[in-house]
């Protein structure tokens, strides 16, 4: 039927039960077991059928059960200390790291995804869950962030396979009236709605929010009447394959995020964009800077820089999106006039100094043109961001390109079970999940009594086990299967069999077809009378990639086998629940990706905290994270050229892994029936991923790199009518203009040699600075081993300082390096601006001997 109007009918909740309503409408609820269990005691079965989802469950429950609650007298002293700890952690007064903020100053979070919860649909994997945990442990540290992101009405697609085992795709459409989420009001308590040129017209977005605790997330949304079809779309799916509705949502989520925050009267002290997808929100904040602060563009630019944060997070060069510069062109060309510049210099910030005029906008290279700070997300995507990236910094050593690394993290209250978290309150105390990477909370993971590990252990494997034979009946259920093979489905697995997870995207370079290469050799580990495994699979794959599909196909093929079905199993359509009961109820976790194209991986860190071992090659974040004492690895970090032999060399070496340490230690049982070597490795598993990678000390770590600096910076370039900032913008234009004259002549030192260990060598340079003044720069030695006859393996720096001034703008420089150990070294003379990270990494302002 056409024209039909809806409305919408809730219970009518009685007055000792108002509370449930309020914590409904906070995700808050969805990373505190005590508030889970407060709406799953309702009626467990309703629950589970509303897919955890407190809306949608309001409207199973029959009134009669809410007036029969209402008087019970159990259930409201457990409403009351849900409320009790609600009211404590989201009214609190703010805390001492909150007080380094002025009244009404944030952190603007932009992510093209958000993983919260499986009720909210708008995230595709990784990235998204990342960003969720990153809200969510802000949050609880009372850090002031505001999130910026897009809602997506069908999000990403829900995967189902067909009989051949190809993977499908569907789009549901979500129902809004079932996700906690408002229309956002501002100031005046009138509707928030921004619009942004497009090529074909305005386009149109209303802007809602999410509460994550105390940090509000605000989602755009196109799906509007007086939007035109094709612009409706722009937020229909996540990750669209059509680069044009790409470009739409990209555009929209960075210019038209900030525009919604402006107009929410948000005026954020901090931008962290967390991807490339968002840095668009550079050019709108530049804008708005400029407006704010009455200032010109080159005086914005230091200002917006300096207190911007970019993540990027892949070493994929396929994950990094370029845009066609004529694509471009129709979106940037409204902002000629509030930037006062033209589209061509616009569309230079995106483009590789040097690069043709038409050379697509690369969205990695403008996200760093506007931040100060930038990183990878482990220490090893660091260093290959550095080598990936070293082209948009051509004079800097590689070791030299601005790109740190926070290591990724995950939030410890929404991924660690219910039992190990039992055990954690009973051992640790109820603060635990505040301060997971305390050292004395570390020391009491010991005290929990073996026994009591393996149990709460084994009862997750069980939850695991059912979870998987209800959903691979319903998955066959979907095909019309037979009833026998439907009787067969819900007998699979088995409960005191090591169990195996592999779970995550199915892309190539995360190999998941290692373990099927020697089909004989696996077939006997999983049938083996006396110590057989199990292995559950699970993931997507892009619905472009043929070969992920096919990597799935083969999976489910091999899995058909008489003698395997019930043992090895891919599971449809993953998501955040079916990950919850993954990481908390395997055995080990399996992860294979090509080394170094794993920028971080985080469902590893999920499955330590509950103690299951990781089994890994050394790339992300198990280069960081392996000990023997915890885990297993692949190969010891080689990186090979022929990826055919490499997947020969390291699938026997996993194939010899399981045979002669991981299954021989799982089943050794000697002491009362517990493995206990086993048990001693899961809590050294706990220990390290709640020390090292909980998603608290990421964001403190983001917060006493990034946050602080950048605050303190804002304030002091804004003040006195943004002096400094003024200050700054003339100086790196007079650098700009003058630096081509600089010449580095002369370099002398006073021996050939050849020298001995406790020697020192003297070195001088005249350098011809022109009208650049000797305290404008910084003239340095740089010096170390000789990797090859052009390059060194690591190199030092050593200040040189003036010793004369010679004629005509130039001046001679000295300094001397100590002979400390014996070798072939090399060194050279460079000439680099004074000032901070900045300043000194601008591309151009660097001259070499």
């Amino acid at each position: 039927m056409n024209h039909l109007q809806t409305f919408q009918v809730f219970p009518k909740i009685p007055e000792p039960l108002a509370f449930l309503e309020t914590l409904s409408r906070n995700i808050w609820w969805c990373w505190h077991h005590d508030a889970v269990e407060l709406f799953r005691r309702v009626d467990p079965r309703l629950w589970d059928e509303s897919g955890r989802n407190p809306i949608v469950f309001s409207t199973y429950i029959p009134q009669s059960r809410l007036e029969e609650l209402a008087t019970d007298a159990s259930f409201l002293g457990h409403l009351r200390r849900v409320k009790e700890q609600f009211d404590s952690e989201i009214h609190a007064p703010r805390s001492a790291t909150c007080k380094h903020f002025g009244p009404g100053d944030t952190i603007a979070y932009f992510s093209m995804e958000f993983g919260i919860h499986e009720s909210i649909p708008l995230f595709a994997g990784g990235l998204g869950i990342l960003a969720g945990d990153h809200l969510k442990a802000a949050s609880d540290m009372d850090l002031p962030i505001t999130g910026v992101g897009l809602l997506y009405r069908q999000g990403y697609f829900r995967q189902y396979l067909d009989a051949d085992g190809w993977q499908q795709e569907a789009y549901p459409e979500t129902d809004f009236f079932h996700v906690p989420m408002k229309r956002a009001r501002n100031g005046k308590g009138h509707f928030v709605r921004v619009s942004i040129a497009g090529p074909g017209g305005d386009i149109f977005a209303d802007v809602w929010q999410i509460r994550v605790g105390n940090a509000p997330l605000y989602l755009l949304d196109t799906n509007l009447i007086e939007n035109p079809p094709e612009i409706r779309n722009i937020t229909a799916r996540l990750y669209a394959a059509d680069q044009r509705i790409r470009l739409a949502q990209e555009m929209l989520l960075g210019i038209g995020g900030m525009r919604a925050l402006e107009a929410l009267g948000i005026h954020p002290v901090v931008c962290h964009m967390n991807e490339g997808h968002s840095a668009f929100a550079g050019l709108e904040r530049l804008s708005q800077t400029m407006r704010r602060y009455r200032m010109d563009l080159k005086t914005a630019h230091e200002v917006v820089a300096r207190t911007t944060i970019f993540t990027t997070h892949t070493p994929v060069a396929a994950g990094h999106d370029e845009f066609p510069a004529d694509m471009v062109r129709p979106y940037l060309k409204p902002l000629e006039s509030a930037l006062g510049t033209d589209v061509n210099q616009i569309l230079s910030w995106g483009q590789v100094e040097g690069g043709h005029p038409d050379s697509p906008l690369s969205m990695f290279v403008l996200g760093v043109r506007m931040a100060r700070y930038c990183n990878g997300v482990s220490k090893l995507h660091g260093l290959v961001a550095r080598r990936m990236w070293t082209h948009v910094w051509p004079d800097l050593p590689e070791d030299e390109v601005p790109i740190s690394h926070v290591t990724n993290g995950v939030h410890i209250a929404s991924w660690m079970s219910y039992e190990n978290a039992l055990l954690c309150d009973r051992y640790i105390g109820p603060d635990w999940r505040l301060h997971p990477s305390m050292p004395d909370i570390l020391d009491r993971i010991d005290e929990i009594y073996d026994e009591e590990l393996w149990r709460a252990h084994d009862m997750s494997r069980s939850r695991l086990i059912r979870t998987c034979r209800r959903l691979m009946v319903e998955q066959y259920g979907r095909r019309n299967a037979p009833k026998a093979m439907m009787r067969d489905a819900e007998a699979v697995l088995d409960q005191d069999i090591l169990t195996i997870g592999f779970a995550r995207r199915f892309a190539t370079y995360k190999r998941a077809f290692l373990l099927l290469m020697d089909p004989d050799r696996l077939e006997s580990l999983i049938n083996s009378r006396a110590h057989p495994i199990q292995i559950i699979f699970a993931g997507k794959a892009h619905p472009q990639d043929s070969e992920g599909k096919g990597l799935i196909r083969q999976i489910v093929e091999f899995a058909r086998k008489a003698g395997l079905r019930h043992r090895l199993l891919f599971i449809e359509d993953y998501d955040i629940h079916l990950a919850r009961h993954l990481v908390h109820g395997a055995d080990v976790w399996l992860n294979t990706p090509r080394r170094p194209f794993e920028a971080c991986g985080t469902s590893g860190m999920k499955a330590a905290i509950n103690g299951v071992l990781n089994l890994s090659i050394m790339d992300g974040w198990w280069d960081e994270g392996y000990g023997p004492d915890r885990g297993w690895r692949i190969g010891s970090g080689e990186e090979y050229a022929d990826t055919a032999y490499q997947d020969a060399v390291e699938s026997q070496a996993l194939y010899n892994i399981l045979e002669n340490d991981v299954i021989p230690s799982f089943y050794d049982r000697t002491s009362g029936g517990l493995p206990t070597r086993w048990i001693k490795m899961m809590k050294e598993s706990m220990k390290m991923g709640l020390q090292h990678f909980c998603a608290h000390r990421m964001v403190a770590e983001y917060e006493g790199h990034f946050y602080l600096p950048a605050v303190q910076r804002h304030k002091g370039l804004i003040a006195d009518n943004g002096q400094e900032a003024v200050a700054l913008g003339r100086q790196l234009e007079r650098l700009r203009r003058l630096w081509r004259h600089i010449r580095v002549l002369n370099v002398r030192r006073r021996s050939d040699g050849p020298f001995r260990v406790g020697e020192a060598v003297d070195v001088t340079a005249d350098v011809h600075l022109g009208d650049i003044r000797p305290d404008e720069v910084d003239v340095e030695l740089y010096f170390g081993r000789l990797k090859t006859i052009e390059t060194l393996a690591a190199g030092q720096v050593e200040d040189m300082g003036v010793v004369e001034t010679l004629d005509g703008g130039t001046h001679r420089y000295a300094c001397t390096i100590d002979c400390r150990m014996a070798g072939r070294y090399g060194f050279t003379i460079r000439v680099r601006p004074r000032g901070d990270g900045w300043l000194r990494s601008a591309p151009g302002l660097i001259s070499w001997a």
